[in-house]
């Protein structure tokens, strides 16, 4: 794995230049062009502002504590990681057969294409920081949040969650080769994921719950659970994972990223044959 990373950092121009490619040929045909990453979160985070926040105020501002007087921004934080969550998963599983003959003619190691789509995706969410940025500002004016050392969560949060991507990239990518299910089998786990992960509701209100409590160690094993609460205590500090949870997210991430690698490079032959 450490020649394989050093390989990669090498190739780290061709990287580059896919990643750029993608962005362009994404949006070259769109009049918004890159304002289409901000207007999908932001979008969604109105819709669920107006169930959620108006439709069943008193039921959703009993658990959100803290956040209750500046949900919008609990919201927006939530979809735009989301976002660079759900596109890439969905772009990486098909970045080998959807790019097969650059794959079989350039001499790049083959972990570029599948990283490349992660990190494509991370150029979009880190386009919509400023916008993040202005509306905790405001919230921050009129006294609804108090940030403070609670915002170096937003390195540690992006650092780990770039970890866990990167390795479900390598695997799911993989795999598509092999067996186009995957493919088909991700878009219903993307959404079972964007549901069973703290984005739109706190954590505490799944703790709380009458659920079993083999439910909630299951629910909180969840590497992304532990990233989406690293994301929400940028603003919101009691929002942190304890130790245990971001032990857990921390550990959990690590070993996908380490199954990722291993599978990639044990399946490439056989990926490499089939395309």
């Amino acid at each position: 794995m450490t020649a394989g990373v050093a390989a990669l950092w090498s190739h780290r121009n061709s990287l580059r230049i896919l990643v750029r490619r993608d962005l362009a040929v994404k949006y070259q045909q769109s009049v918004l062009g890159y304002f289409w990453s901000l207007i999908e979160p932001l979008g969604m985070g109105a819709i669920y502002w107006f169930v959620f926040g108006v439709l069943y105020s008193r039921d959703t501002g009993r658990h959100l504590g803290e956040a209750a007087g500046s949900y919008p921004l609990f919201l927006i934080t939530g979809i735009f990681a989301w976002m660079w969550t759900s596109s890439a998963l969905s772009e990486a599983t098909n970045a080998l057969t959807g790019q097969s003959r650059l794959i079989t003619t350039m001499n790049v190691p083959r972990q570029v294409f599948p990283i490349g789509r992660v990190t494509g995706r991370f150029a979009e969410y880190a386009a919509g920081l400023p916008i993040l940025i202005a509306i905790a500002v405001i919230y921050a004016v009129h006294g609804r949040i108090h940030p403070g050392w609670s915002l170096l969560s937003l390195p540690l949060a992006v650092t780990v969650q770039a970890v866990l991507l990167t390795g479900l990239a390598l695997l799911l990518s993989a795999w598509n080769v092999l067996m186009r299910d995957v493919e088909r089998l991700m878009r219903l786990i993307i959404r079972v994921l964007f549901y069973a992960t703290p984005i739109i509701y706190p954590l505490s209100l799944v703790r709380e719950s009458g659920l079993p409590g083999w439910l909630k160690v299951v629910y909180e094993l969840n590497p992304l659970v532990g990233i989406f609460q690293l994301h929400h205590a940028i603003w919101y500090p009691d929002e942190f994972p304890d130790a245990r949870l971001l032990a857990t997210t921390i550990v959990g991430s690590l070993l996908v990223l380490a199954a990722g690698w291993w599978s990639f490079r044990r399946l490439e032959p056989a990926v490499l044959k089939e395309l």
